[in-house]
């Protein structure tokens, strides 16, 4: 198992990070929060869970240990693939899903981009004895991925600048995704940051 990568950052895209180990682009599938914290040419450690298939092998990246920890352990769960554990986590910090899974907050689940009711109802079932108590944010805990718990706007804007767009250019593109964002929030939902990236880049795009 590669249990983390370490080095500079060579390159950037909506979803992956290519982090330069030994020589070697190493890609990295990462959530737009984790994306967010980095900056290319500049060092970056993270954690990494390998997933195995009969046609691939896929890295994840994670801002530290207990992001991975959650990732592989939500897997755990019947219909719960990576893609959609990543989710879970580009949605609510480890600490918010634990606490979700505590208390039985369906809404918290659903506001994931992939789960329904019932799909939130049997994973706070599954999950309930597996993930633990809520642990706390430790005090001064900063770094990539610490955007998880901050608003979707400024997620947005650490992303798309991190991608090299300029202020004024993430500004534009945020503002023009918002209405997509603030109907989530009025639905009793939370802004889908993953799919509000996707279409800010179309937005920066077709302006060019």
């Amino acid at each position: 198992m590669i249990a983390f990568v370490s080095g500079p950052v060579a390159a950037l895209t909506p979803s992956t990070a290519v982090v330069e180990v030994g020589g070697i682009g190493m890609a990295v599938q990462c959530a737009p929060g984790t994306l967010a914290g980095l900056r290319i040419g500049q060092e970056a450690r993270l954690a990494t869970s390998l997933v195995v298939r009969e046609d691939s092998l896929t890295l994840y990246g994670f801002a530290d240990d207990d992001e991975r920890q959650v990732f592989e352990l939500l897997q755990t769960a019947s219909g719960v693939g990576p893609r959609l554990a990543q989710a879970m986590l580009a949605t609510h910090s480890p600490d918010a899903l634990r606490t979700a899974v505590a208390t039985g907050d369906e809404k918290a689940l659903t506001a994931v981009s992939g789960i329904g009711k019932k799909g939130a109802q049997k994973l706070l079932l599954e999950l309930k004895d597996r993930l633990g108590e809520p642990v706390g944010t430790p005090a001064g805990r900063q770094g990539v991925g610490a955007a998880v718990s901050s608003s979707w706007r400024d997620q947005l804007q650490a992303a798309l600048i991190g991608l090299g767009y300029a202020t004024r250019e993430a500004d534009e593109a945020v503002t023009a995704v918002a209405p997509q964002a603030e109907a989530a929030i009025a639905g009793g939902g939370q802004a889908p940051v993953p799919q509000l990236l996707r279409a800010a880049l179309q937005t920066l795009n077709r302006a060019r």
